[in-house]
């Protein structure tokens, strides 16, 4: 204990200043250590894991940490930051037809994968049937950051990236009332209760999401903001509250903060682009901390004789209960056996099983030590595995879907008084609206393309000027045709100038 002769020395503004400096350095080394990732293959989390490390008591930081219950809030709080934005980047087109199947892995694959690994820790490694379970629980939800982060780099079909996708914003829900049941005192009665609670809570977090999602877009459409910085702030805050409310309600706040972020998604709001790329920054800070955090909390000499086990585990996990939840789960549904072995290998974790191994620790649970450093290794090993061989397994089932024309980026400012909109055009590498002409987008009546800026260049174009790759146009529309005229635009953008004639969808000029 402290003497209390002792005075706490208070914080004084030098003091600040080093917490910043030091802070800004770990940034700027997470920065680094994502280029270095993006040339490797190596996956981010595990350098941002060894960040970690090498700041903890065992590292050259000889920093001793060890709260699990300050690294549970704060993981949550970036998990939800992660969320947001990967239901940002959701695009309802390609999730749509995914959803049954998503959901079926999220509720059935839990189960099969929750009982086959932990039958694998009982009976391979030796542990007790709580600990099993709590294992069992734990790594049998997809991390959300691993998944955005790994399966945007790799070209796979919409269906296959859907359901990747909408899974790992699903699963959270299920696995987090499993692992808290597991983790409390005393036996786990009447499981099928917990059927119930699943569903109960999944239905209320799905009812508040979608409904602050809606209420946030509409809200955001209608109200012009003053300055065009406010619109990812108020993004951000509406799908915070989506999961307060989904939470305080006793439903499931993940679930809810996800649908109400990939409602706004789809939504086409002012301004999209800076709100995408300020909730992408996000979202990089939030994994980046969470992932150091997690890093400081580990000890590396205690996890020697947790290894074998770990290994052993994981193999059970990815061998075993992944293929076997994923043909159980999409037996009901028409799927090629290659896109079924692609989520079977697919089934990344990441900092989220590590997040939820630290609820025994905080309740209480015998030998949570030990479960939180099998997670741990588990995590590191099979990440290191599956995330750099993802893309290869993907070409050599030919699921690699690279041909496939890229998307406009279109951002849209409200002039409100004027009843009309701005929308700006980027012309990506890629997109089939290279070569054509600005007559031939044959906009609807009441939208006209009033600017080309090309090379740093600003013109005003005629019927007859010829788009090309990394343009970007203005486009003026009254409110009326302004979807009408976006839908043109992808339109073109995916089947060229012959869009609408030959089947593609988008409005047309009459």
């Amino acid at each position: 204990m402290r003497s209390s002769s002792r005075k706490e020395r208070p914080l004084t503004v030098h003091h600040l200043n080093q917490l910043l400096l030091a802070g800004a350095l770990v940034l700027l080394i997470a920065v680094a250590a994502v280029r270095i990732s993006s040339r490797s293959g190596l996956p981010s989390l595990l350098l941002y894991l060894g960040i970690g490390i090498a700041m903890g008591q065992d590292g050259i930081g000889n920093v001793s940490f060890s709260n699990a219950e300050l690294t549970q809030v704060i993981g949550y709080a970036a998990l939800v930051v992660i969320l947001t934005e990967g239901g940002l980047g959701t695009k309802w087109k390609e999730i749509r037809p995914a959803l049954p199947a998503a959901a079926a892995l999220s509720l059935l694959g839990v189960a099969v994968s929750v009982g086959v690994t932990a039958a694998g820790a009982h009976y391979l490694v030796g542990l007790e049937w709580r600990q099993s379970l709590i294992i069992g629980a734990v790594v049998s939800s997809t991390d959300a950051a691993a998944v955005f982060s790994v399966l945007r780099k790799v070209p796979l079909p919409a269906r296959v990236t859907g359901v990747l996708e909408a899974e790992s914003g699903f699963n959270d829900a299920p696995v987090v009332i499993l692992v808290v049941a597991f983790s409390t005192a005393g036996p786990v009665e009447h499981w099928y209760h917990l059927i119930g609670e699943i569903a109960l809570e999944l239905a209320i977090g799905a009812a508040i999401g979608l409904a602050v999602g809606w209420l946030g877009s509409y809200g955001l459409r209608h109200v012009a903001l003053p300055a065009s910085g406010l619109y990812p702030i108020a993004v951000m805050a509406i799908a915070t509250t989506a999961y307060a409310a989904g939470a305080i309600a006793h439903g499931s706040g993940f679930l809810a903060v996800y649908l109400a972020a990939m409602v706004m998604g789809n939504a086409k709001l002012p301004h999209w682009p800076a709100t995408r790329g300020f909730a992408e920054g996000l979202g990089w800070i939030a994994q980046i901390g969470m992932f150091v955090l997690l890093g400081l909390l580990v000890t590396p000499h205690e996890l020697a004789d947790d290894i074998v086990p770990a290994l052993v585990i994981g193999l059970v996990l990815t061998m075993v209960a992944r293929p076997l939840e994923v043909v159980l789960s999409l037996a009901p549904f028409r799927m090629a056996w290659q896109e079924k072995a692609l989520m079977s290998w697919a089934g990344l974790r990441g900092a989220v099983p590590i997040i939820l191994a630290t609820i025994p620790m905080v309740t209480g649970v015998a030998d949570s030590e030990r479960i939180f450093n099998i997670v741990f290794v588990l995590v590191v090993v099979y990440t290191l595995i599956q995330g750099p061989t993802l893309p290869w397994l993907a070409r050599k089932l030919r699921l690699d879907s690279s041909s496939e024309a890229a998307d406009l980026g279109i951002e849209s400012a409200p002039l409100e008084r004027l009843r009309g909109h701005l929308l700006s055009v980027s012309v990506p590498p890629g997109s089939r609206m290279h070569g054509v002409e600005v007559g031939e987008l044959r906009l609807p009546k009441g939208a006209a393309v009033t600017l080309v800026v090309r090379e740093g260049t600003s013109s005003v174009p005629s019927p007859t000027t010829v788009l090309r790759q990394g343009d970007e146009l203005l486009v003026v529309t009254t409110d009326p045709v302004r979807d009408a005229t976006e839908a043109r635009l992808r339109a073109v953008a995916h089947g060229g100038k012959l869009a609408g004639w030959l089947g593609t969808g988008g409005e047309t000029a009459r």
